[in-house]
């Protein structure tokens, strides 16, 4: 064919340069691949208080985590339930200590699942909640807990499928946590310190039993609801 017989459409310009066609490419790609960085903040919250407040926002500020969410436990599968409140009345005092920061939400995953609340599976679930964003997932825990990691159920899942975020306080000695763990699993573990861990939900539980003060322990909307809902009373601790 001579170049004049050519039909017009192989002539049809674009009106985009191929420069400009791989780079808007490699932006689509870039775009699809961005993670989003969510933070689990799981624990039984009997009752919530300021040291789990200041280590997730720590956490939040230190990874760079694009939110928080708090998952209250329905049955903690390694402690005494004997001394935990109803899960409603942890549910809803986690809503009220976490409203003020527009990072942090608070989800009923554990609370509304049948059985005992494993981690693995709240990974999971949150793992598939957020797929379409490609989250990358930090689970943010007190030291204590990680040190029996290797109890849990699946612990090297779970490592696998996120990084842990251990929050120590000060001057924690990293190494005996590495002696526990092991090199390898260790390497799954990030470790914050956070001076506010000094404060125990079962001190404030101990405390209410007294009769003592809890005020400046945590906030004021979660001292509120305890002392209309007579809780922790009559318990034993």
């Amino acid at each position: 064919m001579e170049f004049f017989d050519r039909p017009r459409s192989e002539f049809q310009y674009s009106g985009r340069h191929p420069l400009k066609e791989k780079e808007e490419s490699k932006l689509a790609v870039k775009k699809r691949t961005k993670t989003y960085r969510l933070g689990i903040m799981g624990g039984t919250f009997n009752p919530i208080h300021y040291g789990h407040l200041v280590a997730a926002e720590q956490a939040r500020s230190s990874f760079k985590l694009q939110e928080v969410v708090f998952v209250p436990s329905g049955i903690p599968p390694h402690k005494d339930v004997s001394h935990v409140i109803d899960p409603e009345h942890r549910y809803l005092i986690t809503v009220l200590a976490t409203a003020a920061n527009p990072h942090f939400s608070v989800s009923r995953a554990e609370i509304d699942r049948k059985g005992p609340s494993f981690a693995i599976d709240t990974i999971k679930y949150f793992l598939d909640l957020y797929k379409a964003r490609n989250p990358d997932v930090y689970f943010i825990t007190g030291m204590d807990a990680v040190m029996e990691i290797l109890s849990w159920k699946r612990p090297d899942r779970i490592m696998k499928l996120c990084t842990i975020i251990a929050a120590t306080r000060p001057g924690y000695n990293k190494e005996r946590l590495r002696k526990v763990l092991g090199p390898e699993n260790f390497k799954a573990v990030k470790t914050l310190q956070v001076s506010a861990l000094a404060i125990s939900s079962t001190d404030i539980r101990l405390r209410v039993a007294a009769g003592l003060p809890i005020k400046y322990l945590l906030p004021d909307s979660v001292e509120n609801y305890i002392e209309k809902n007579g809780l922790y009373i009559d318990r034993e601790v």
